[in-house]
């Protein structure tokens, strides 16, 4: 079992930046790749970014050169460095990991942007 935290969600300005970050606990051994997820208000979760254990990321287009995903072994943890932030980025924000053929997900947190 994999346990995922992620905290570093709020309030912020159009324009501004948040980093989120996520922490994993238990079988961490196990994890494959790990990604950050958004879901909007009446909207589908949707990809925003993921990291391959050897480092690899991929970036949905609606991100790509404003979000930068990143991984620290040493600490478990997965970082979403989101800047130049859009009202249209609001949505709470879901960290997963993946096990085998299995995928865990975090309880989310909340981002929200202001026009």
């Amino acid at each position: 079992q994999v346990q995922l935290v992620e905290s570093g969600g709020g309030l912020v300005q159009a324009g501004g930046s948040l980093r989120l970050s996520c922490a994993a606990s238990g079988s961490i051994f196990s994890i494959n790749g790990m990604g950050w997820y958004r879901q909007a208000p009446g909207k589908q979760r949707e990809l925003v970014a993921s990291i391959a254990s050897g480092g690899g990321t991929n970036y949905a287009d609606s991100v790509k050169g404003r979000f930068t995903i990143s991984r620290d072994n040493a600490k478990n943890t997965v970082y979403l460095q989101m800047n130049s932030l859009k009202p249209e980025d609001t949505a709470i924000y879901f960290c997963n990991a993946v096990v085998g053929i299995y995928i865990h997900w975090g309880q989310g947190t909340q981002v929200t942007v202001s026009s």
